[in-house]
C-alpha cells in the first residue's frame, strides 16, 4: 500500500454511513486513522502508539469466523498484538529487564502466566490441597526459638579453680549438682536449693575431678594425689578408694559399672567397681595428659582426649586405640557424643585451634570443621532437640548455643568474666550450669523441654537471685 493520502470523498464512499452523519466529519475521521496506521513513521509495531482511540491488531482477529479476508498490512505477526500491549503497559522492554530463561520480563511473565493455571483441579486450591510451587511455604515459618540472654540463678563458688584440664561440675540424674571447691565437694540440691559438705580431703589435697554414676547416687572423685574416690552421696559416707596413677585425675567417666579415669601420666585406667581389684585395663595411646572422657550412649565406645592435641577412641576391650585424630592443633577436652546420632562425635580445641569438629566413628569419617574464634572449653549436646553448646575460654569467654548441622548460632550467651571451664546439664536437658575461674556458677535455660513432658521442671525461673554454694 502507498503512503500518499487519498480522496476523503472517496474514503468516504466506501463506507456503508446512516444518512444522519455527516459525510465531511467522517471523512477527516477516517483520513486521521490512515495517517496513524500508514505513517512511516511507525514502522515497528512494538513501538507504543499514543492516541485517543484503540486500534485493533488485524492480525489477532479471526476473519474467517465471519467469511472475510483479511486486509494487506505492515503486520509483522501473530505477536504484534501481544507486543505491542506489553510495551504499553509496561514501558519497552531492556536486556536489564528480560528474563534470561523465558525472555519475558517478571512482571509480565507472573501477569500473562495466570491462563495456565486457571485449569487446575478444584481439589489443588484451599482447603483441598496446597501450592505446589517452590516460592510456596506449606505451612506457617516456626518462629526462632527465644533463648533467655541472662542467667537466671548465680551461685558463688569460692576457690573454684581456674585449671583447663580439670573437671569440677557435674549433675547428677537425682537433680543434684556436685562442686569440687579447693579441696573439698559440695552438693547443690536444685529442687530444694539445699547445700551439702559431702567431704573434705584434708591437708595439701585438692579435688580435681567428679563425676556421677548413671543412677545419680554415687560419686566418683578425681584427686591431685593420683587416687580415685567413691561416695554414697545419700549416706554422705565414702565406699572405697582406688590408686593407679601417679599424678592427679583430671577426668572421669562412667559407663554402667565401669568407671575410667584419665590422669597426668598418660594413662587410662579401667575400673570395675565389683572388682576387689584397683583397675582391670590400663589405655595407652596419650603422650601427654589426659584431660577429656566421655563414653557414647550405648556404652561400646571411649572418646578422649590429651594435652597432645589428640583424640582417640577405644572400644569396650582393647587396651590400644582403634581410631585415632590428630586435627586439632591445641589439646583437647571438649568431648561430646551426639544422643540422636549413632557414632556421631563432636571435639573442642584449646587456644591454639579454636575448632569444634565433627567425626562419624562407625564409618572413620571426617565430617565438618567449625572456627570459634574462642578456646573450646566444654560441649554437650541436647538431649531433647539436635542442638549443642559450647563453652569458650580465651578470648570471649562466652557461651554458644548452635544448630546441628548448619551449626548456625542460636544464642550467644555472656556474663562470666574468665574463661568458661566448666558446664553440666541438668537431668531434664533444658538448663546447663557453666562455672569459671570468676569463682562463679551460673544457671542458663538453652534447650526446649522434651515433647512428652507436660510438666514444669523443678529447677526453673522460681530460683532467681545470686546465693553462695558453701
Amino acid at each position: 500500500m502507498e503512503d500518499e493520502e487519498e480522496d476523503p470523498s472517496s474514503s468516504s464512499s466506501q463506507l456503508n454511513l446512516p444518512p444522519s452523519m455527516n459525510r465531511p466529519t467522517v471523512s477527516l475521521e477516517t483520513q486521521r486513522i490512515n495517517r496513524l496506521i500508514h505513517s512511516d513513521h511507525y514502522h515497528s509495531p512494538s513501538k507504543p502508539i499514543y492516541s485517543d482511540r484503540f486500534i485493533p491488531s488485524p492480525s489477532g482477529s479471526n476473519f474467517a469466523l465471519f467469511g472475510l479476508e483479511p486486509s494487506p498490512g505492515k503486520e509483522d505477526g501473530p505477536g504484534s498484538y501481544a507486543g505491542m500491549l506489553r510495551t504499553v503497559l509496561f514501558e519497552p522492554e531492556t536486556p536489564e529487564k528480560r528474563d534470561v530463561v523465558t525472555g519475558f520480563s517478571p512482571s509480565s511473565r507472573n501477569i500473562f502466566r495466570y491462563k495456565t493455571e486457571t485449569q487446575r483441579p478444584v481439589t489443588s486450591f484451599p482447603p483441598f490441597g496446597c501450592d505446589e510451587g517452590p516460592s510456596v511455604s506449606r505451612s506457617p515459618v516456626k518462629p526462632p526459638r527465644n533463648i533467655l540472654k541472662s542467667a537466671y540463678k548465680v551461685l558463688d563458688a569460692p576457690a573454684l579453680q581456674d585449671d583447663f584440664y580439670l573437671n569440677l561440675v557435674d549433675w547428677s540424674a537425682q537433680n543434684v549438682l556436685a562442686v569440687g571447691l579447693g579441696g573439698c565437694v559440695y552438693l547443690w540440691n536444685a529442687s530444694s536449693s539445699k547445700v551439702t559438705k559431702l567431704c573434705d580431703l584434708g591437708g595439701d589435697e585438692s579435688v580435681c575431678s567428679v563425676s556421677w554414676a548413671l543412677r545419680g547416687t554415687h560419686l566418683a572423685i578425681g584427686t591431685s594425689s593420683g587416687t580415685v574416690e567413691i561416695w554414697d552421696a545419700l549416706r554422705c559416707r565414702r565406699i572405697r578408694t582406688m590408686g593407679g596413677h601417679r599424678l592427679r585425675v583430671g577426668a572421669l567417666a562412667w559407663s554402667s559399672s565401669v568407671l575410667s579415669s584419665g590422669s597426668r601420666d598418660k594413662k587410662i585406667l579401667q575400673r570395675d567397681i565389683r572388682s576387689q581389684e584397683d583397675h582391670v585395663s590400663k589405655l595407652t595411646g596419650h603422650r601427654s595428659e589426659v584431660c577429656g572422657l566421655k563414653w557414647s550412649y550405648d556404652n561400646r565406645e571411649l572418646a578422649s582426649g590429651g594435652n597432645d592435641n589428640k583424640l582417640l577412641v577405644w572400644n569396650q576391650h582393647s587396651t590400644q586405640p582403634v581410631l585415632r585424630y590428630c586435627e586439632h592443633t591445641a589439646a583437647v577436652k571438649a568431648i561430646a557424643w551426639s544422643p540422636h546420632l549413632h557414632g556421631l562425635l563432636a571435639s573442642g580445641g584449646g587456644t591454639a585451634d579454636r575448632c569444634i569438629r565433627f567425626w562419624n566413628t562407625k564409618t572413620n569419617t571426617r565430617l565438618s570443621c567449625v572456627d570459634t574464634n574462642s578456646q573450646v572449653c566444654n560441649l554437650a549436646w541436647s538431649k531433647n532437640v539436635n542442638e549443642l553448646v559450647s563453652t569458650h575460654g580465651y578470648s570471649q569467654n562466652q557461651i554458644i548455643v548452635w544448630k546441628y548441622p548448619t551449626m548456625s548460632k542460636l544464642a550467644t550467651l555472656t556474663g562470666h568474666t574468665f574463661r568458661v571451664l566448666y558446664l553440666a546439664v541438668s537431668p531434664d536437658g533444658q538448663t546447663i550450669v557453666t562455672g569459671a575461674g570468676d569463682e562463679t556458677l551460673r544457671f542458663w535455660n538453652v534447650f526446649p523441654s522434651p515433647k512428652s513432658q507436660r510438666r514444669e521442671s523443678g529447677i526453673g525461673a522460681l530460683y532467681f537471685g545470686r546465693t553462695t554454694i558453701r
